[in-house]
């Protein structure tokens, strides 16, 4: 099983939903990197489930511990390692449809590759609970991009058919939208789009449903010529992070899909010069040219598909008899993940842009000035 991403900052994550605890190592980051723990727990409250209708009844603290690698507050420049402990699971709710292969869930392609040996109990390594440890290293990575200037932020683009507001055009007006999407639980640019989307999120869970979306995320103050031209681009080394996400489908940069319908005298960003420096007077290639960063915002959606996890009665097959048969799922969970899966695309983005500016610039760099 892959379990590590990176190459100068490398991130490995491990746990099961229902083991004593997930976590990750993550080794490259500089000696006396500052961490800050509240910083750390306001991004785990992010993701954390509220149990208020919008996301599962499974509720947890989620407090990091860190094991190794940090000391006064401080990275000593080895391995970090930090743990968060599973306090509230149930594993009797799945015990009674163990054989039975949930739809759109991994039970069978874990079978064919694990041949029974995985840890099952609500889906074990598959789970999105292991996001937990993504945003927990995400976070130390997060909180070093941001000393230096660049910011992250997501927003729910869209949600069971109701469209939010996209990032405006400017840079001044897009960081002071990110300042606000910072300080929201459900982050979104509209509150009426917000509130149209909270009644369709608990429409769908009171059929016994649930329902997908887009995530939109932009990062700020990226310096020109960061990644490289084709493997280590900018958009292959993200959407590799993203698509590790547990329910992202799609994936795509600036413009994206819309270019199919374009001619390449609207698709082109027109080069100026602006006090000093080159910007392009539109971002349709979402801040990246040739693989690598032009200056600009970096913007990209991913793709969410509706939580597999649905009370509904469903078709299946019995794997350990090797028969057709019918599943009604039992357990606590999310009708709609995005506005928790918005802090987890923060800390993928946040894991991929600080191993591009190490490999760049070396680890000095993410404490130097």
């Amino acid at each position: 099983m892959k379990n590590t991403f990176g190459t100068a900052v490398a991130v490995t994550i491990f746990g099961e939903s229902h083991g004593p605890a997930v976590g990750a190592v993550i080794d490259g980051l500089a000696p006396g990197l500052r961490v800050e723990e509240g910083y750390v727990a306001a991004q785990m409250d992010r993701r954390r489930a509220r149990a208020d209708g919008l996301s599962t009844g499974r509720t947890e603290a989620d407090g990091v511990e860190f094991v190794s690698g940090v000391y006064n507050g401080r990275t000593t420049g080895t391995a970090v390692t930090l743990l968060i402990r599973n306090q509230n699971t149930r594993s009797g709710d799945y015990a009674k449809t163990a054989d039975l292969l949930r739809p759109g869930h991994a039970d069978y392609t874990a079978h064919a590759k694990y041949h029974g040996w995985q840890d099952a109990r609500g889906g074990g390594h598959f789970s999105g609970r292991i996001t937990a440890a993504l945003v927990a290293a995400g976070a130390l990575c997060r909180y070093a991009l941001e000393q230096k200037g660049v910011v992250i932020a997501t927003h729910l683009r869209c949600c069971a058919g109701v469209e939010d507001r996209p990032f405006a055009a400017d840079e001044e007006t897009l960081r002071a939208q990110q300042e606000k999407l910072n300080g929201m639980d459900f982050a979104v640019l509209s509150e009426a789009a917000g509130d149209a989307m909270r009644i369709a999120i608990r429409a769908a869970a009171a059929e016994g449903d649930s329902v997908g979306g887009v995530l939109e995320t932009a990062v700020t103050g990226l310096s020109a010529g960061l990644g490289e031209p084709f493997f280590g681009s900018v958009e292959s080394t993200l959407a590799q992070l993203l698509f590790s996400i547990p329910a992202v489908k799609g994936v795509e940069f600036g413009e994206g899909f819309g270019f199919a319908a374009l001619r390449g005298s609207a698709a082109n960003d027109p080069f100026r010069m602006q006090d000093g420096r080159v910007v392009t007077a539109t971002n349709r290639n979402g801040g990246i040219n040739g693989g690598i960063t032009n200056g600009m915002p970096v913007v990209l959606r991913t793709v969410v598909k509706p939580t597999p996890s649905i009370y509904k009665p469903q078709q299946t097959v019995d794997y350990a008899a090797k028969q057709n048969a019918d599943i009604q799922i039992q357990g606590r969970h999310d009708p709609c993940i995005l506005p928790r899966a918005r802090a987890v695309q923060d800390a993928a983005c946040a894991i991929g842009l600080l191993d591009l500016y190490t490999q760049q610039f070396g680890p000095g760099w993410q404490t130097e000035g």
